[in-house]
């Protein structure tokens, strides 16, 4: 199989898996709550004040910013999605935390413009505290954020520690191979220079005791 299918294929695999539990908890949601209200199960009400599910709807960017510009918002996405899908195939083998990251931000991206495109706005169930109510979609685009950085701080650290090993001991001095030749010509003419000093000092010996 051609290495760039193959490449495409796992990313609109992780891509898919994505998209699909966003669409499907979204839906579930929009058929059990009614617009406003809030739900938990009955032995998690405890959480209600931290954490609960509600039927949100959002005309905005992720987590409800930039409210009612969902033309733009969804000509973002379109061009965010064409990015992603033009730049994967040129992204190295061993660099699996931005492929990761690109098939979780193409999801997110995918997720919320399937919603602006048959709803013209995007269904939020997720409320946390005081934190903006968000959804499946929005998480996968933070973790691909998440997962990004990441791998930068990864690849980071690689490449000081390969600079660091590169480096000779403290005391001691690396020698080319270039090098080796000349130093040679200069370890032999300094044998040389001993033996012709050992050799005029013997001459000077040998005429002194005659």
């Amino acid at each position: 199989m051609n290495s760039k299918i193959k490449d495409y294929l796992i990313l609109l695999g992780v891509a898919s898996i994505v998209v699909v539990l966003d669409q499907w908890t979204k839906w579930l949601v929009r058929e059990n709550i009614e617009f406003g209200a809030q739900w938990l199960p009955a032995w998690l009400s405890w959480l209600s004040p931290y954490a609960r599910i509600v039927h949100w709807y959002n005309s905005g960017a992720a987590f409800g910013l930039f409210q009612n510009g969902n033309l733009i918002f969804t000509i973002l996405a379109f061009i965010v999605i064409g990015a992603i899908l033009y730049y994967y195939p040129f992204v190295e083998n061993e660099d699996w935390t931005l492929k990761l990251a690109m098939g979780l931000q193409l999801a997110g991206a995918a997720g919320n413009l399937v919603d602006r495109l048959m709803m013209g706005k995007v269904t939020d169930f997720i409320s946390i505290g005081t934190f903006p109510v968000f959804n499946v979609a929005d998480s996968s685009i933070t973790i691909g954020v998440i997962v990004l950085l990441l791998g930068v701080w990864i690849k980071e650290r690689k490449e000081k520690r390969k600079a660091a090993g590169q480096l000779p001991p403290m005391g001691t001095m690396s020698v080319s191979s270039e090098q080796l030749p000349a130093l040679s010509n200069v370890e032999g003419s300094v044998d040389s220079d001993r033996l012709s000093a050992s050799s005029d000092q013997s001459s000077n010996t040998t005429g002194q005791e005659q």
